[in-house]
C-alpha cells in the first residue's frame, strides 16, 4: 500500500474539503436522530429527502469535497452548508444524520491551526483564506449559538473512548460490503440510551481507577456531545475508509469494543494485570494501523 507523508497525513479526514480527499482513511462517530427531533420546516425536508431514497455514503461526501480543490486559493470551508444526510431506518422509524459539512469544516480548521507548524499551515491554506473563514464562522456562530455536528471523525485510528459506547454484540462486519457497496464494512450501532449509560459507567470506573488524563477528558467530551441529541437517537461507529488500510483478515479479528469492555471490567474488579492485557491488545492493534501512514 502506498504510504503518505507525515505532514499531509495530519490533514486527512478532518472535514476540510482539501484534507478529506487526499487520503480517506478516516473513521466516524455519528448520531442519527429520529425525524421528530427536527423542527419544521427542516423535518419535512428530511422526510422528503429520505422518501426520495437517496443512499449516501461517506465516499459520496468525500467526492463532493473535490470541488474545493479546484479554486486557487483553495476553499477552506464550503460556502454553503450541505443539504445531504445519512439515513437509517431503526425499528421502522426513519433517522437522519445531517452531514453539516460547513460546520465540521470550521471546527476542523480550528484543530488544524493547533496541529500544524505555521509554515506548513500557510502552504496548505494561506493566511488570508483562514482569516476569511474565521470571520465567516464568527458571524455564523452568532446566529447559530447552539449548533453542533452530528459527526465526529478520526484519521488512521478509532479513538479508544469511542469503543466504550458499544458492546461487542453490536458489531456488524460485512467483508464484501452491504447493499450496493463493494468495500468491507465494520461498524457498531447502539441506541442513544445505551451509549449514554455505558459512557457514564465507563467514566465512573476510570475516575475510580486512574488519575485525570486524556482518556477521562475524552470520554467526558463524548458524553457531553451525546447529551445534545434526542434520547431516541442511534449512535454509530463506522470504520469508514480505515477498512482499506487495515485489510479484511485483520478486520475479521478486530474486537476492539470487547477489549475496551474487558479493560473496564478488569479495572472495576481491581485486576490491573487483566486490564493491562486488554490495553496492550488495543494499543498494539492500533499502533500497527497508525504506522501505515508513515510507510513508504
Amino acid at each position: 500500500m502506498r504510504g503518505h507523508h507525515q505532514g499531509r497525513s495530519r490533514l486527512e479526514g478532518a472535514g476540510v474539503g482539501l484534507s478529506s480527499v487526499l487520503v480517506p482513511y478516516a473513521a466516524y462517530l455519528r448520531v442519527y436522530e429520529p425525524l421528530a427531533a427536527f423542527p419544521e420546516p427542516e423535518r419535512t425536508r428530511w422526510y422528503r429527502y429520505a422518501a426520495a431514497g437517496a443512499e449516501r455514503t461517506a465516499q459520496d461526501e468525500l467526492r463532493q469535497s473535490l470541488a474545493d480543490l479546484v479554486p486557487v486559493p483553495p476553499v477552506a470551508v464550503p460556502v454553503h452548508e450541505s443539504r445531504d444526510a445519512f439515513v437509517a431506518v431503526v425499528d421502522g422509524v426513519t433517522h437522519i444524520c445531517p452531514w453539516r459539512t460547513r460546520l465540521r469544516g470550521w471546527l476542523a480548521l480550528e484543530e488544524l491551526s493547533e496541529q500544524l507548524p505555521p509554515p506548513v499551515l500557510d502552504a496548505v491554506l494561506p493566511p488570508v483564506v483562514r482569516l476569511q473563514a474565521e470571520a465567516d464562522y464568527e458571524e455564523w456562530r452568532a446566529d447559530n449559538p447552539d449548533a453542533r455536528p452530528w459527526i465526529k471523525s478520526a484519521t488512521w485510528h478509532v479513538p479508544v473512548r469511542w469503543f466504550a459506547l458499544f458492546d461487542d454484540s453490536e458489531r456488524q462486519y460485512e467483508p464484501s460490503g452491504d447493499g450496493e457497496s463493494k468495500q468491507p464494512v465494520l461498524r457498531y450501532r447502539t441506541p442513544m440510551v445505551q451509549a449514554r449509560r455505558r459512557t457514564a459507567r465507563g467514566l465512573r470506573v476510570l475516575k475510580d481507577s486512574l488519575e485525570e488524563g486524556p482518556m477521562i477528558e475524552g470520554l467526558v467530551d463524548v458524553g457531553r456531545w451525546l447529551e445534545e441529541f434526542h434520547p431516541r437517537s442511534m449512535v454509530e461507529l463506522d470504520y469508514g475508509g480505515l477498512v482499506h488500510a487495515i485489510g479484511v483478515d485483520v478486520l475479521a479479528e478486530d474486537r476492539s469494543a470487547a477489549d475496551v469492555a474487558e479493560g473496564l471490567s478488569a479495572l472495576r474488579d481491581g485486576d490491573s494485570a487483566r486490564a493491562g492485557e486488554a490495553y496492550e491488545r488495543l494499543t498494539e492493534r492500533w499502533r500497527r494501523v497508525r504506522e501505515l501512514q508513515y510507510a513508504s
